[in-house]
């Protein structure tokens, strides 16, 4: 399965596979995918469009791709959803929100977080690459994504609560996991802007950078990231996964499980 150009860039994306990098250890071939939000001159601002095209990129998503990369163009991450949507006028090329008060609603909030849970999948490691402004669904985007690295110039808000709306779009778990609920409280229900100096704090930034050396850090965090073997990479995040829901013991067998699945699967080649 593969996802057409013309039918990313309708959605505002923009999608790089590098193949370049090679799997430690193995010799097989590993890639890294780049997908950048394309819309600067909305800021990036989000659509369901958007949306489905970030879900249709999961499915394309080749076998060999080990990190996934999610950054916007230009200055800033991505505004959030794109406000005229919101409006009677809504955004050309884009059908209109659906009504709530509809029976298929629900599934259409389903369809549009598609675009997000992939980033978890336990053979990818994602890595947001955040630059200016993350708000609303834009910083949802980030929160889905296993690691952040953010310019110094980063600024955070969980912008739904002010437009009348809850953060739906699979933002609302990560975010309280990071922070803990008062914090996510406080900062959802006051719509408040986080710079990465305290996103950093908050643990919401694994690695805060000058904005001129983002993509460097990026570069360097993916190499490193692809030094692991991909067995051993997918067990590891399968087990850390587990971790939060897990008492010790608990966990405790998942490390006797997933190890034993890891060198018997070894032994094998």
């Amino acid at each position: 399965m593969s996802i057409a150009p013309a039918d990313l860039e309708r959605a505002g994306l923009r999608l790089d596979i590098d193949t370049r990098e090679q799997a430690a250890g193995a010799g097989a071939a590993a890639a890294v995918a780049t997908v950048t939000l394309d819309r600067p001159r909305r800021r990036n601002a989000m659509t369901p469009g958007m949306w489905r095209g970030l879900a249709g990129i999961g499915r394309a998503l080749p076998p060999e791709v080990r990190v996934v990369v999610i950054r916007g163009e230009g200055e800033t991450f991505s505004a959030g959803i794109d406000l005229r949507l919101l409006s009677a006028g809504g955004v050309a090329g884009e059908e209109p929100l659906p009504d709530p008060r509809g029976a298929g609603f629900e599934a259409w909030i389903a369809d549009c977080q598609a675009g997000f849970s992939w980033l978890r999948r336990p053979e990818i490691v994602s890595v947001a690459a955040v630059r200016g402004h993350a708000i609303g669904a834009g910083f949802q985007l980030a929160l889905s994504c296993d690691l952040r690295v953010f310019a110094d110039d980063a600024r955070v808000c969980m912008k739904e609560p002010a437009l009348g709306l809850v953060p739906d779009l699979t933002g609302s778990k990560p975010l309280v996991d990071i922070v803990g609920l008062p914090r996510a409280l406080e900062m959802c229900l006051t719509a408040r802007t986080v710079d990465a100096g305290e996103a950093r704090e908050l643990g919401l930034a694994e690695l805060v950078v000058p904005a001129a050396g983002l993509d460097a850090a990026v570069a360097d965090l993916t190499a490193a990231l692809l030094a692991t073997d991909a067995a051993t990479a997918r067990a590891v995040k399968e087990l850390l996964g587990l971790a939060p829901r897990h008492t010790l013991e608990e966990q405790s067998a998942a490390e006797r499980r997933i190890q034993a699945e890891l060198q018997r699967e070894r032994l094998k080649g």
